[in-house]
């Protein structure tokens, strides 16, 4: 008998199906409590203060209005900071990929001179980290502070990330180079033409992972943004999350009040909302690109 089939003929019986039945309804709360939540948050942006107020918990607000949104797009500083995280998150993005797949493919190369020791300094790395404090000296050392590259280039290759992509590339097919050396094509040219389009789901996978953790950086604008100008919009959210004062935002009207606990909810669906969207389009390679360099290694 197959192994499909014994676990079929498991599952029809009693003790299997009250199994399938608690694991469902375990699945499910769980993903009740992770999903109630941000509904609420949704919700509560569209609503009215005076119902924000009057209702601890809903997800479908009694009268719709787009106030807190209003209020927000207003500001000036809320929109600079959209379009600072935007192009730092891109960029980042790029950046990390480029570091990482430049630097992980010549490692996967066995006959490459000094592989080990340069494997042993990036796992070194990846056990001792320097700090905070060194981190920030380094980057004022070189001038980095208030500048959107102090975002950027401190984790531009992440040892963790690294050694997955190395020992994808460590498995590619050696037959495939080998052929494409033949026919005259140099290293550059086979990681161009031939490594890079045959790692879509790793690629795909990685630029999920390097642009949410780029949008959601927040230590990092914290400590290295001085200037409010130069705010990300994690740091905004922060200031409207935390802040006494409604206008914290900016507001062309001073007389105007804008709905404070709608404006903290519609920031933080606007924080939420672009990766989620983004997350879709990249899923079909996802679990594949996860599992590739992972399982082989």
């Amino acid at each position: 008998m197959s192994t499909s089939a014994s676990i079929h003929k498991l599952h029809n019986t009693k003790p299997g199906k009250v199994f399938d039945f608690i694991n469902i309804l375990f699945l499910l709360i769980f993903a009740a409590t992770t999903i109630l939540p941000f509904l609420y948050v949704v919700a509560g942006s569209f609503a009215t203060e005076a119902e924000l107020a009057r209702r601890a918990f809903f997800i479908w607000p009694e009268t719709f209005t787009l106030n807190a949104y209003r209020h927000i797009f207003s500001s000036s500083a809320f929109v600079r900071s959209i379009i600072i995280t935007i192009g730092v998150t891109i960029v980042g993005t790029l950046t990390h990929l480029f570091f990482t797949f430049t630097m992980a493919y010549p490692l996967s190369k066995r006959d490459l001179k000094g592989n080990k020791i340069l494997m042993n300094i990036v796992v070194f790395a990846m056990l001792f980290s320097g700090g905070m404090i060194p981190t920030y000296l380094i980057v004022q050392s070189l001038g980095l502070v208030n500048s959107y590259w102090a975002l950027i280039l401190p984790g531009a290759i992440n040892p963790f990330n690294l050694i997955i992509v190395k020992n994808f590339f460590q498995h590619f097919s050696k037959e495939l180079e080998e052929s494409a050396k033949i026919d005259g094509a140099s290293e550059l040219q086979i990681f161009w033409k031939i490594v890079l389009p045959l790692s879509k789901p790793l690629i795909a996978t990685f630029t999920l992972f390097f642009a949410v953790a780029i949008w959601n950086d927040f230590m990092g604008p914290l400590l290295y943004m001085h200037d409010s100008s130069r705010w990300t919009l994690q740091l905004i959210l922060r200031q409207v999350t935390i802040a006494s004062d409604p206008h914290s935002l900016g507001e062309l009207d001073p007389n105007y009040i804008p709905p404070a606990e709608g404006m903290k909810l519609a920031v933080i669906v606007i924080a939420t909302a672009p990766i989620m969207m983004i997350y879709p389009f990249l899923q079909k390679h996802f679990a594949k690109g996860i599992m590739i360099g992972s399982v082989k290694g």
